[in-house]
């Protein structure tokens, strides 16, 4: 007896899609899986560190914990769909520019939780960076190039109506 299958539309990255979701199935399998983009990472499988962080209306979700079938009718968010036609989000470039990328590993989390934070908040101090990205976790940077970029968006608010 096979997985009962669900029917879901929803928009990811800009666009409508819609597929059939086992119900069992979480939305880190399907963004991978299913729908090929690797970028968000597996990593714990148990939503605490991060490296699977998306976005979901709006608010960033550890997608290793979500069913897919939560995402219909809602509009998700990966690290794919920052990069626009003129380059990349200021979040990653920022990344880029101050040394942070190391492995790559947990970085596409961490930069979607970054990006939400200066979303959420744009003048964030470099203490509350720190506390925002607690669920993050990262083995290979230190976190001072991490909060150096982020600090950077910050203080330029180059966040501020990018998406």
């Amino acid at each position: 007896m096979g997985s009962i299958e669900t029917e879901i539309r929803f928009k990811l990255n800009g666009r409508d899609v819609g597929l059939k979701v086992p119900a069992t199935m979480k939305t880190l399998a399907m963004l991978r899986d299913l729908l090929d983009l690797t970028g968000t990472k597996y990593a714990c499988g148990e939503g605490e560190c991060g490296a699977c962080t998306v976005s979901v209306d709006g608010k960033t979700v550890n997608s290793c914990l979500m069913y897919a079938v939560d995402c219909d009718g809602r509009e998700v968010l990966t690290i794919e769909g920052l990069r626009t036609p003129e380059g990349l989000h200021p979040m990653q470039q920022a990344f880029v520019d101050h040394g942070a990328v190391q492995c790559g590993f947990c970085m596409p989390g961490m930069i979607m939780q970054a990006r939400q934070l200066i979303e959420d908040k744009p003048d964030l101090t470099r203490e509350e960076a720190q506390r925002g990205l607690e669920g993050n976790l990262c083995r290979c940077t230190g976190y001072t190039k991490v909060l150096d970029a982020v600090q950077a968006v910050a203080a330029t608010s180059a966040c501020a109506g990018h998406d």
